[in-house]
């Protein structure tokens, strides 16, 4: 009996350990918010949170901290204020004001190296079949930079390259999971005297969106609320530069429950609006270059809300579906998630206006990054819909949207 107590108590230090290590691993290392805003820090039992300076205000939850001064700031995780655990690191954003577009616009995107999207066998001159690739390392998703130390920026570039190699093996710099690796391939000669690794590769995206905000301050944008990845590998782009340019609205194709509508428009002959200079999971951004092009009331500039602010209820989105006339329509906030700063489904909502339900069928393709306002300020974006309710889906904190834009000033 004693051995199974000495067990259990053994399991039981075990298992407390293990769950300290838990909680301490979820703490980020690198916090952002804006001045005045909260802290939340999830802690448990016997850990405490210390400021380096002293302007943090502790509130009613002492999990809870709140700094008012713009800058840099350390805050310290200890145990029982003994034993140190970690460091967070936060930056402190001034509060800003921004002008609510909901604009439909072009996005053009061009990838840093090219994308592998995709293998293929290859008939060679001899009609028999290769695959040059195989045990190479290379995989669906990766990004290829360098072909015999030449930088590759484009498709046309990769092919040009392998082509002078005459059929010699080619070393070949690539990108997995964020990681730069090497490897060589031996390029095909097939019977059009053309040389392939039968690599399918990517260098560009197009399609259009909604752009979000504009700040007068910086004369910055951000748009979309999610990332845009590639069609075929579902990763996220890693861009080397981007376009925003208008886009004309071509035809609106009606969601319906089970089978999401999308805007179907088109970036052909269309002016520039700015550069895109950041593709995040929380939308893209960068610099407007001519703000007539969005042609937007720059009387309607307000606040950011804090997230704290933002309440279950009635709101309004920010819309443009008949090429570059922006209405307003009813929205219901269905569910707030005031802890998540990790990725873009910080609120549930559904829409209610009637008029957008009978042109949409509710929240579609194109629609990301429409803007969302109550009670005078800006709350945030549109970002996805649920595939089975096509009035109903997802929506991000616009505090998160404003925090990746000053990330890229």
């Amino acid at each position: 009996m004693k051995k199974f107590f000495k067990k259990m108590i053994v399991f039981a230090i075990l298992w407390i350990i293990y769950v300290y290590v838990l909680v301490i691993s979820h703490i980020p290392n690198e916090i952002t918010i804006f001045e005045g805003e909260h802290i939340a820090l999830k802690t448990i039992f016997g850990m405490t949170v210390h400021s380096t300076d002293e302007v943090l205000e502790v509130s009613a939850n002492s999990k809870e901290k709140t700094i008012h001064t713009v800058g840099k700031e350390t805050l310290s995780v200890n145990l029982f204020d003994k034993i140190f655990l970690k460091n967070v690191d936060v930056s402190v954003l001034p509060k800003t004001t921004v002008i609510p577009v909901g604009n439909i616009a072009g996005v053009k995107l061009y990838t840093n190296g090219v994308l592998v999207v995709g293998m293929s066998e290859i008939e060679g001159e001899d009609n028999k079949t290769y695959k040059p690739y195989e045990n190479s390392g290379i995989k669906e998703g990766d990004t290829i930079v360098k072909i015999n130390d030449n930088l590759i920026s484009s498709t046309d570039d990769l092919i040009e390259k392998v082509n002078m190699s005459k059929g010699e093996k080619v070393e070949i710099e690539y990108i997995h999971d964020e990681k730069t690796k090497e490897c060589s391939i031996t390029p095909v000669k097939t019977s059009e005297e053309e040389y392939k690794l039968g690599l399918w590769v990517r260098d560009s995206a197009a399609g259009v969106g909604t752009v979000t905000f504009y700040e007068p301050s910086t004369q910055s944008f951000g748009a979309l609320g999610h990332g845009i990845t590639d069609i075929d590998t579902g990763d996220l782009l890693n861009i080397a530069s981007g376009e925003f340019v208008t886009a004309k609205v071509l035809n609106i194709k009606k969601g319906e429950d089970g089978n999401p509508g999308k805007i179907q428009g088109t970036v052909e002959e269309q002016e520039t609006i700015g550069k895109i200079t950041k593709n995040t999971e929380f939308g893209i951004y960068g610099k407007i270059q001519d703000l007539s092009s969005l042609n937007i009331d720059t009387s309607k500039e307000m606040e950011v809300a804090m997230r704290e602010e933002i309440q279950l209820g009635k709101a309004t989105i920010l819309c443009s579906l008949d090429n570059q006339t922006v209405k307003e329509y009813e929205i219901e906030i269905t569910k707030i998630y005031k802890d998540n700063h990790y990725n873009n489904k910080s609120m549930e909502i559904k829409v209610t206006d009637q008029e957008l339900i009978d042109k949409t069928g509710g929240i579609i393709q194109g629609m990301s990054g429409a803007p969302i306002i109550q009670n005078g300020k800006f709350i945030g974006a549109v970002t996805h819909v649920l595939v089975n309710s096509s009035t109903e889906g997802y929506a991000i904190f616009g505090d998160l949207m404003l925090k990746q834009s000053k990330e890229v000033n």
